[in-house]
């Protein structure tokens, strides 16, 4: 199964079940982030793990520790307009880059959410993007 259709059985999953996943999201919360295409201007949707703080809700554009930032980042930094899906939940908000220290701080908070971004934070040398969605 390739990434596309991984990702398509997870927006499935998360759809038919008020945005509850099984596998190796179980457990996790998880948003769906529809993206405009920065080149395309076709709209794009990922499943992403999120962190709530303080009423509002963070992305971590981690690309499981790839040494570039995955595609949806640079989407949201061309067209910071972006769909968020929340459970059952359905809402326009806009996407900005946290500066430090905030960011380190966010990132560390998913880090203990989900170990994984331990993981991916230590497989490269960029620093990993956290952006904030904020409703419109």
């Amino acid at each position: 199964m390739d990434i596309k259709e991984f990702n398509q059985s997870i927006i499935d999953e998360f759809r038919a079940n008020e945005g509850v996943v099984g596998g190796p999201f179980e457990g996790a919360k998880l948003l769906l982030l529809t993206t405009v295409g920065a080149k395309t201007g076709a709209e794009r949707i990922n499943p992403l793990a999120t962190i709530e703080d303080d009423g509002r809700l963070f992305i971590i554009a981690s690309f499981a520790g790839a040494d570039n930032n995955p595609p949806w980042y640079h989407n949201l930094v061309a067209n910071p307009q972006v769909t968020v899906e929340v459970g059952t939940e359905k809402y326009s908000a806009t996407a900005a880059v946290v500066d430090e220290p905030e960011r380190t701080r966010l990132y560390e908070k998913m880090e203990a959410s989900m170990a994984a971004f331990t993981e991916y934070k230590n497989k490269t040398d960029r620093v990993i993007p956290v952006i904030a969605l904020t409703r419109n």
